[in-house]
């Protein structure tokens, strides 16, 4: 069995949020803000910490309800709000065979289930809502009519808590709500839509919660958390049980793992068998010996105590009994060790260092492939753990292992974490019970900022949380998660070359608030200069640059629908006249050839995002004519899309460019004029020199620039003296306007209207 998806409701962005599991790997991405931390968190406070839940994980666009009913209450009217309606909800499928039946046959919500899904709702719900209405009005009304005598006896008005149901339950929440768990019907699972959102199932008035934790011999649930410095926004003000919380505490020295896996598998005191007895007398040997040693030490200091009439006649003589443990040895900081080199040749004489010697990122591998361990162990029983403490009473196996790793990369480097992301799932299998045994069942779930664990990922284990803008006026902006196995599923060519692309490159895109891609080597060199000296708003975003022909940009399309991210692509116009030409056999037949552009003569562009994506013009003067405000493609809430290539200059000049440098170069003569470096630059400031004409300038500069090194004259238009001097072509302009209005925008919305920080990247 596994589980094969989650809905999360009412909880945080994630307002009903569809999470599909992998069967082996999940791993969360998306951008800052998206709702990664919140579904793990969700996870956490759901299967690990249901004490946890604090009124601000409750979707903030159910508090004007929740106020609402608050007022209703206190104007003694008949109820219009449901409350456990608003509060969160965790809907979990499994799917199970009709072979392990009798793992869930507590769960089953009929008779006639014959295996597949089998669905667990847990519900936060109100205990009594009776107490919970007599106890807000007792403390409500009182600080509703709180006043005093002003100087000129108007009447102040006192704020008191509480001010609103909300302001009352931030306090006492926990003290109303419990959660219950209730059995879902598989006929009625309905998948998310186009959008992505889910709808609830909605339970019958009839439905009973579980009497008995419904996970709990089915599901082991372990966790590495992600450690911060900071005040960390998921942290409870003492809803957690801090002895829980410090065990889950991501720990970097070994040393510490072993003597927590010391404790939990092999302590010789707990449960001992034969095998124990040895060792037992060991250490009561060592304990006796080392007593007959500190008494004779201490002899005279204790006669000395005792001449001054201590201990005394009627008090006990002291005596010195040690207590030895095998984990002493580890609480020292050269407890654990590494060799580093060995002189002799056969270990006699081998160099060591203590462990926090070693990097932090090995370090903190090390650590944390120790605690994996010891989730795999725990949970396979292995040694002492396999028996109930005190007792010869075996474990029972829970057939379901369910690890989550939060951002990983908090602990390790670039390079360690592609080693992680690479080997945990493997090390969560490497017992002989598991492997590539179907009995027992593992699911990694990680959430990552990091573009080297998605890239080391296959994409069908990529969950991309999508922001989405509120729907309505008074509502917040909400998350919905795609699938990417769907998008680079087995599917033509297109797919193909996306998923490669990305994998030879990188995987930025998946953490971006905002794409552009371009067309070659030099406007991968300039665009991002543009932006730092031109636009500074965008220069505060996290944006990718992505270098692709204009053949190729298409292919990301479905990509691009699917994460929902603004998008700009600055392309070519690649305009191709009919032209007659003679085959290789003598014939003659005719065939499009990239021309310079020009109005009026029938030319049609080779550009496939202009053709097929945006604005789908092939004719030029379509293209050329076409209104600024049309080369915005705005598609509701799914995505914002702009289309930049060149057009016309202004005022006298007419000159439609070819390509990203001509435009460059005709944009910005003056400046120009004096670029060093590279033979192209000397070329270029040569042709300027002459003074042509603008055909005959354009003509000048098409013929160089087809075999010059783009890339070269580039990194020379860097080398100005005065950065801001240099100015964007016109179409690019217009372009990264555009996109800083949008990147900008996405980002005010999903931070402003739900009442968080504005943080720049």
């Amino acid at each position: 069995m596994r589980i094969k998806f989650v809905e999360i409701n009412n909880f945080r962005k994630l307002k009903s949020t569809h999470l599909d599991f992998d069967k082996k790997t999940t791993i969360l991405v998306g951008a800052n803000n998206s709702g990664k931390t919140s579904a793990m968190l969700a996870l956490r406070i759901f299967l690990l910490s249901p004490k946890r839940l604090a009124l601000r994980d409750v979707t903030i666009s159910n508090w004007t309800k929740i106020d609402l009913l608050g007022d209703e209450w206190e104007a003694d009217s008949e109820s219009t709000v449901d409350l456990n309606a608003l509060l969160p909800s965790l809907d979990i499928w499994l799917d199970v065979p009709l072979s392990e039946i009798h793992h869930v046959v507590h769960i089953l919500p009929t008779l006639d289930w014959s295996g597949g899904l089998l669905g667990v709702r847990l519900s936060y719900r109100v205990k009594d809502l009776d107490k919970l209405k007599a106890e807000y009005l007792t403390h409500r009304i009182p600080a509703r009519d709180a006043s005093i005598n002003g100087p000129n006896d108007e009447i102040i008005k006192i704020a008191l808590w509480p001010s609103s149901l909300t302001d009352f339950l931030e306090r006492r929440l926990q003290t109303y709500i419990e959660l219950l768990a209730y059995p879902l019907d598989p006929a009625a699972v309905t998948l998310p839509g186009k959008n992505g959102f889910t709808t609830p199932q909605v339970l019958p008035t009839s439905a009973l919660a579980f009497d008995h934790p419904p996970f709990k011999n089915l599901i082991k649930i372990d966790e590495i958390a992600a450690q911060r410095d900071f005040a960390d926004a998921g942290s409870n003000d003492g809803g957690e049980d801090k002895t829980e919380a410090t065990t889950r505490r991501f720990k970097r020295r070994l040393s510490d793992q072993l003597r927590s896996y010391y404790d939990r598998h092999l302590d010789p005191s707990k449960t001992p068998s034969e095998k124990d007895y040895e060792a037992l007398g060991a250490i009561q040997a060592a304990e006796q010996s080392f007593d007959t040693r500190l008494e004779a030490g201490f002899a005279a200091a204790f006669e000395e105590l005792e001449d001054l009439g201590y201990p005394g006649m009627n008090n006990p003589k002291l005596k010195i009994s040690t207590l030895l443990r095998a984990t002493d040895g580890l609480k020292h900081g050269s407890s654990v060790q590494y060799q580093v080199a060995d002189p002799s040749g056969n270990g006699t004489k081998t160099l060591k260092l203590p462990e926090d010697y070693s990097g932090l990122g090995y370090q903190n591998l090390i650590a944390m492939v120790f605690m994996l361990m010891g989730f795999r162990d725990e949970w396979m029983r292995v040694k002492k753990a396999s028996l109930l403490e005190g007792t010869d009473v075996p474990h029972e196996i829970q057939p379901l292992h369910l690890v989550l790793v939060e951002e990983p990369e908090a602990h390790l480097h670039a390079q360690v974490q592609q080693v992680f992301i690479n080997k945990a799932y493997d090390l969560l299998r490497k017992h002989n019970d598991l492997g590539a045994e179907n009995t027992y069942c593992t699911q990694l779930i990680v959430s990552t900022h990091s573009s080297h664990i998605a890239h080391e990922a296959d994409f069908a284990n990529l969950r991309y949380f999508r922001r989405r803008p509120a729907a309505h006026k008074g509502e917040t902006p909400t998350t919905t998660v795609a699938n990417l196995s769907h998008i680079f599923g087995d599917g033509d060519d297109t797919k193909r070359f996306a998923k490669r692309y990305l994998k030879a490159t990188h995987c930025d895109l998946f953490f971006a608030d905002g794409v552009i891609f371009v067309e070659g080597q030099a406007e991968r060199i300039l665009v991002p200069h543009f932006i730092r000296h031109h636009f500074p708003e965008l220069a505060r975003r996290y944006v990718t640059i992505l270098e692709l022909g204009g053949s190729h940009v298409h292919s990301f399309r479905d990509l691009i629908e699917a994460l929902g991210i603004a998008t700009l692509i600055i392309g070519d116009l690649d305009a191709t006249v009919l032209a007659k030409i003679t085959d290789k056999n003598g014939k003659e037949t005719t065939r499009w050839k990239s021309t310079r552009p020009k109005q009026g003569e029938g030319q049609q562009t080779a550009n496939s995002v202009l053709k097929e994506w945006h604005p789908k013009k092939k004719l030029i003067d379509e293209l050329i004519a076409l209104p600024p405000e049309e080369h915005a493609l705005t598609t509701g809430d799914d995505y914002e899309l702009y289309v930049a290539y060149q057009k016309p200059g202004n005022g006298d000049n007419l000159i439609t460019p070819r390509t990203f440098e001509d435009a460059l170069i005709l944009e910005n003569l003056a400046v120009l004029k004096g670029v060093k470096g590279s033979a192209t630059s000397a070329k270029i400031c040569t042709i300027l020199a002459q003074k042509l004409s603008d055909d005959d300038l354009a003509d000048e500069l098409f013929g160089l620039l087809k075999t010059a090194e783009k890339a070269a004259f580039a990194l020379d238009c860097l080398m100005l003296e005065d950065p801001e001097a240099l100015k964007p072509p016109s179409y690019i302009a217009a372009g990264l306007e555009w996109f800083e209005g949008a990147v900008s925008r996405d980002i005010a919305d999903s931070e402003f209207k739900a009442g968080l920080p504005h943080v720049r990247n």
